[in-house]
């Protein structure tokens, strides 16, 4: 085995949880603050750490427009969303949460663009060798 450390399965209970918890709480637009009016986040994914003290938050805002400044203003805001989510998670130990720009995202969208693009295109269509009847 590598020496890579597996997610357990209480790590991945608890971010759901926590994703769940924080997308009902950024959907009812309670944080003041300039740079997150009118933002419509999406929480694809939460991963706890082992200890399951800190949550790595990974939003995107729809449509991906000022990925950077909500992301920084949800930090900056994050003692105020932690204080307001925690207590609905009923958990032993309270997560410090750290926001970061979800990338599948532009990841999907540029494979998507790869496989579309005339030189994929090109491998994908049939050969026209292989039906001609005299190779056989």
């Amino acid at each position: 085995m590598s020496g890579e450390k597996l997610t357990s399965q209480r790590q991945l209970r608890v971010g759901e949880l926590v994703r769940h918890a924080l997308s009902a709480f950024l959907s009812r637009d309670e944080i003041l603050d300039p740079d997150l009016d009118g933002a419509f986040i999406t929480v694809p994914e939460v991963r706890m750490t082992r200890d399951l003290k800190i949550a790595k938050v990974y939003i995107m805002p729809l449509g991906g427009q000022k990925v950077d400044v909500v992301v920084d203003a949800l930090n900056r805001n994050q003692k105020f969303i932690r204080g307001q989510v925690v207590p609905t998670l009923k958990l032993k130990f309270a997560p410090e949460f750290r926001f970061f720009e979800d990338e599948t995202f532009g990841e999907a969208g540029r494979i998507d663009q790869l496989l579309r693009s005339d030189h994929v295109a090109q491998d994908l269509r049939p050969d026209e060798d292989e039906n001609d009847p005299e190779d056989q």
